[in-house]
């Protein structure tokens, strides 16, 4: 598995990321684990909300901990008697941060995500309060999660004047039936050279081969609930995988990262059978065919003003043969 760096960082992360949501049983996980490192993967991702995957990830990497970049979050709340036990504001991420190094039984944290969008604590208190958690040593880089491209371009507006630490990378949910982070976060993320952690890729099970009609087995989802569209999508993966002698979660998370180098899709499987057949998505080439198929599954329009700029170039160039810019361009549909 190749390795990337992170964002505008020098930190080294692989294609593939590790998603610890689902670590409960101790040696469930440490076969994961185990299968992530022989191919090579380097980052394991969780968060203080997963329940025990903090406290089990602590106690399944004691002697290999250095060979990770370990990433969790903050900001969902932890105690629903304690109005502070949630939140970006500096007493929660304290209090927070603390129990996470514990639980994780490390002296700090790699990658620390702003889990969610706090809209009632200001900006400033929380990019300063992630900055000094860097200045001691605690946290070495930070990113967003789950934020509109607004408040996450303010948030490192704020970090560039002050000096404080920016975020380098985002994490969002990002799938071929879920395509409307393109509007505004990934066009954001190119202009701002920040990485992208996609979770969801297999929309919610949907495209992972077992919903091609409503009689497949209920898993995450029950199949008789899908609509017609997410059907005819998982029967499109599913042929698509046959055509390229894939599955469809490897289809799925090869289109993913087809559609970008910055994009580092995270593995959420629950068993071990899974993540093998997951990290198979690295042998998988995908032809243009494929990826128009593909990319049509979500009908997806980009809206105003994307809509009016794609029209409104040609007529502001005219007849003149203006030379493209060389830096990367938007998303398109």
């Amino acid at each position: 598995m190749r390795h990337q760096l992170l964002g505008p960082s020098g930190l080294r992360v692989s294609q593939l990321l590790l998603g610890a949501m689902t670590f409960a049983n101790p040696d469930q996980a440490r076969r994961m684990v185990d299968l992530y490192q022989d191919a090579g993967g380097n980052l394991i991702d969780t968060a203080s909300a997963y329940q025990d995957s903090e406290q089990v990830l602590g106690a399944l990497l004691k002697g290999r901990r250095d060979r990770f970049v370990l990433s969790t979050k903050f900001t969902l709340p932890s105690d629903a008697r304690d109005a502070n036990s949630g939140g970006s504001h500096r007493r929660n991420l304290t209090h927070t941060l603390e129990q996470g190094l514990r639980r994780l039984r490390t002296d700090r944290i790699d990658l620390l995500w702003v889990h969610t969008w706090d809209e009632y604590t200001p900006l400033e208190e929380t990019m300063r309060a992630l900055d000094d958690a860097v200045r001691a040593g605690k946290v070495l880089y930070v990113g967003a999660s789950n934020m509109p491209a607004w408040v996450i371009a303010q948030a490192n507006t704020l970090a560039r004047q002050h000096g404080w630490t920016p975020f380098i990378a985002l994490q969002v949910p990002y799938n071929p039936l879920q395509r409307d982070i393109e509007r505004e976060l990934l066009p954001m993320a190119r202009t701002l050279g920040l990485s992208l952690t996609t979770y969801n890729g297999l929309a919610a099970g949907i495209l992972s081969g077992r919903y091609t009609d409503t009689t497949a087995p209920a898993g995450r989802v029950d199949p008789t609930t899908l609509t017609e569209h997410q059907h005819r999508a998982a029967r499109t993966i599913t042929r698509i995988a046959q055509e390229v002698n894939a599955t469809p979660a490897q289809v799925a998370i090869a289109w993913a990262l087809h559609r970008s180098p910055r994009i580092h899709p995270i593995l959420g499987a629950s068993r071990t059978e899974q993540l093998k057949d997951n990290l198979g998505a690295l042998q998988v080439t995908l032809p243009p065919e494929a990826i128009e198929h593909i990319n049509a599954l979500a009908d997806f329009e980009p809206g105003y003003p994307h809509d009016l700029n794609a029209t409104t170039q040609t007529w502001l160039n005219g007849d003149h043969q203006v030379i493209p810019p060389t830096h990367e361009r938007p998303f398109g549909p």
